[in-house]
């Protein structure tokens, strides 16, 4: 029977994906190892174990020996091949295991019918965790594409089951009452991350600051306190902008502090405290008092953009008392801390960053996708849990948030804190896997494949450069609008795009422009109620409606464009018309600028972000027009199918591999191939390993996905030709139904004896 390693790969990422919600080590491996049997025609598969108390590896599933060997078989470290492929950190293949140097017979298992041997270690940074082995009876059996196959499951397999071994631990080690009850609580991922510190709280008792003012700590102080705390909040503020700075943060997020100091130098604010402590009041309850007149006013006001400057005068409320008790090692901020909040702004999560905050539990509703989506940019490990337990917790108390499973640990002891930290750092990319990234990717028979990189914010450029990100497909111009309580002026724009633009030096950079509406909102700009926000004045249709917004936008790019390639996308464009009136603007403001004898780039490429079903309808006049197309998959799936992304009603309709949706990407591939009209893919669909031979089948060559994906993603393409991966996209073209999709992209219909 023919291997058909692609699909094994993705339907092991799937299945990995499966097991972030589940402690249920064992069955999951028990699936993985049918799973590799089934897909790679293996008549064994089996994967050991590492005990490194015992330093040995243990059989713990196996497909194909006999039924006692798993949990009875053991190898040292070096022993038998599986223990040499663990030793020496590398994958081994021989067409024969009895004539390898390793080779090691253990009786009563009837491993000697099984001739071709292939393993592979599985290692979590520098932690080993085991070996996944493939047999088969015939000689030779597994080639060189075997090996890489099996190299990339290994890759995936190794964080995901020592995650689970942990959480299996736990549950061990804690009867499931304590479990719930005493330290640990289940919610939901918002951002992934392990982040470990003392509990601060947004909201809530925090904001009572007639009760904090009332804290021992500030008895006895005096007006010189008073004045000393002013100072030193100024000081911190100062040191808050330039750490923004240094870190390549936009230059919306310095603003942030901008406003603190205006606060805090405004006559009403501490001048009014200065009085009060003047005339006998004590400086902690002074404080009390004004932050909680205005934060009273501003909370009533019919302002957004007032409602939010409730948290700026709480946050220097906070660091005023901080700092007017002394002897504060937190830099009156939330450094080190994980923040609790019924639910935060996006100017918050900026706020907090700068503060170096280690982790963020929201209590309210839901987490919102702009707010994952900058905590994911921030590297800010994000939780939301409603659980009453964390209405019980104390401000100091010590918590552990794993973001990527949406737990939160109350108090952990610290055998689970240095569990944790291990598997901190060894999450990210380490020296030796940057440096195996190719600087060019290519598919399996050598055809050329580029990876480019999407980003939020400019602290993402650094990981961007680092996995040698061929480029940026994707700049979300919105974020530095949405962080803000203003519209970003035209040089505060310039300065950022600039910026960007330089620092990928000859390589592109694809800036779309402002995609608001839906559920991103600005509310600082009051537009109608909209009962329908998905079908209504959002991106495109924003931006040509108030040109007022639009130039200053256009303008800046246009002006961070001089003297080298631009290229500026617009999104959700369902036209000719519109992609006609949103260029003829750009030549407007070209042409505005020329007048004005400003530097800038006089012919940018004008790209359409393919968003809609009647994108697809005109797919030819669009191609025909545009510089080049990117298909936005996120938006595309929901218009299409009519199920709203945000809404969880509606989750289950929500399906990137029904018919509808792949026969829609494959029309739009075709029609820009007609046209020979550049095409990417910046979507969700384009950076999963289950959609990745579709993709390359119907043709798309240009892949934009989050820059932590590209490794894992060069690695896929690696192990798939061409004529795989068309030949996958005609099967999957044929599909007639959900359901029959469904069983082609989660393997269920494939390869399964």
């Amino acid at each position: 029977m023919p291997k058909d390693n692609l699909d094994l790969i993705c339907q092991v990422a799937r299945l990995a994906t499966s097991l972030e919600r589940t402690t249920s080590l064992n069955a999951f491996l028990d699936q993985v190892v049918r799973m590799v049997a089934g897909h790679m025609s293996a008549t064994v598969c089996s994967l050991y174990l590492c005990d490194p108390k015992a330093q040995n590896l243990i059989l713990t599933a196996t497909v194909g020996l006999a039924s006692s060997a798993a949990g009875s078989v053991r190898l040292g470290l070096g022993e038998g091949i599986v223990g040499a492929a663990m030793a020496e950190r590398r994958t081994i293949r021989v067409a024969r295991g009895s004539d390898s140097p390793h080779f090691k017979f253990i009786p009563g298992i009837a491993e000697e019918q099984h001739a071709a041997f292939l393993a592979a270690p599985i290692v979590f940074g520098p932690t080993p965790v085991g070996v996944l082995v493939v047999q088969h009876r015939e000689v030779g059996f597994f080639g060189p594409e075997d090996a890489t196959a099996l190299e990339a499951i290994a890759y995936q397999l190794a964080g995901t089951i020592e995650h689970a071994r942990l959480l299996n631990s736990l549950s061990d080690e804690r009867p499931p009452e304590a479990e719930e009850g005493e330290c640990f609580v289940r919610g939901a991922s918002g951002a992934p991350g392990v982040a470990l510190g003392p509990l601060a709280t947004l909201g809530g008792s925090e904001t009572d600051f007639a009760a904090l003012a009332a804290d021992a700590r500030y008895q006895g102080a005096a007006a010189k306190d008073f004045a000393r705390a002013v100072a030193e909040t100024r000081r911190q503020i100062g040191e808050l902008e330039a750490f923004m700075e240094s870190q390549q943060a936009d230059v919306a997020a310095t603003l942030i502090f901008s406003a603190h100091q205006a606060i805090l130098a405004d006559d009403s604010f501490t001048g009014t405290m200065r009085q009060a402590v003047e005339t006998g009041t004590p400086p902690a309850r002074a404080i009390a008092q004004v932050v909680g007149h205005y934060a009273n006013l501003f909370s009533q006001s019919p302002l957004a953009q007032l409602r939010e400057k409730v948290r700026d005068v709480e946050d220097l409320g906070h660091r005023l008392l901080r700092n007017l008790a002394g002897g504060s090692d937190d830099g009156g901020d939330y450094r080190g801390r994980i923040v609790m909040a019924p639910d935060i702004l996006p100017s918050d999560v900026m706020r907090l960053k700068a503060q170096q905050v280690a982790g963020v539990i929201l209590t309210g509703g839901g987490v919102t996708a702009h707010v994952a989506i900058l905590c994911r940019s921030l590297d800010i490990p994000l939780v939301s849990c409603r659980n009453p337990r964390l209405a019980q917790a104390r401000s100091g108390e010590q918590v552990l948030i794993d973001g990527a499973q949406g737990h939160v640990f109350l108090n952990p002891d610290q055998k689970l804190v240095e569990r944790y930290e291990s598997l901190r750092r060894h999450a990210g990319l380490s020296a030796e896997e940057l440096a195996a990234i190719q600087p060019e990717t290519r598919t399996a028979d050598g055809e050329r494949v580029r990876l480019l990189a999407n980003i939020n914010l400019l602290g993402e450029l650094p990981l961007a450069l680092n996995v040698k990100a061929e480029g940026i497909g994707l700049y979300r111009s919105e974020f530095p609008y949405i962080i803000r309580s203003d519209f970003p002026t035209e040089d505060e724009q310039f300065a950022i795009y600039s910026r960007l633009a330089a620092a990928m030096d000859d390589r592109p950079v694809t800036f779309r422009t402002l995609d608001i509406g839906g559920d991103k909102l600005l509310n600082y700009f009051s537009t109608p109620t909209e009962n329908n926000p998905f079908l209504g004045l959002r991106a495109i249709r924003f931006s040509l409606r108030y040109r007022n917004i639009f130039a200053p936008q256009i303008r800046a790019l246009l002006r961070a464009g001089a003297g080298r390639g631009l290229r500026i996308m617009f999104p959700l464009v369902g036209s000719p018309d519109e992609f006609r009136a949103a260029r003829d603007f750009v030549a407007e403001c070209a042409a505005r600028l020329a007048q004005e004898n400003i530097p800038h780039n006089a012919a940018p490429s004008l790209g359409i972000m393919v968003e809609l079903p009647s994108a697809v309808e005109l797919i030819d006049e669009l191609a025909e027009q545009a510089d080049f197309l990117s298909i936005g998959t996120n938006d595309l799936v929901q218009y299409l199918l009519a199920a709203d992304r945000t809404n969880q009603a509606v989750a289950d309709y929500y399906v990137p591999y029904h018919p509808a949706v792949l026969r829609a990407l494959h029309r739009v591939a075709e029609g820009a191939a007609r046209r020979n009209c550049p095409l990417s893919i910046c979507g969700e669909m384009g950076g999963e390993p289950r959609f990745l031979a579709f993709l390359l089948g119907i043709g798309i060559r240009r892949f934009s996905v989050d820059a932590r994906r590209l490794p894992a993603l060069q690695r896929a393409i690696g192990t798939i030709s061409t004529a795989t991966a068309r030949a996958f996209a005609e099967r999957a073209l044929q599909t007639r139904s959900v359901q029959e999709a469904a069983d082609l992209f989660t393997c269920r219909g494939g390869n399964n004896s």
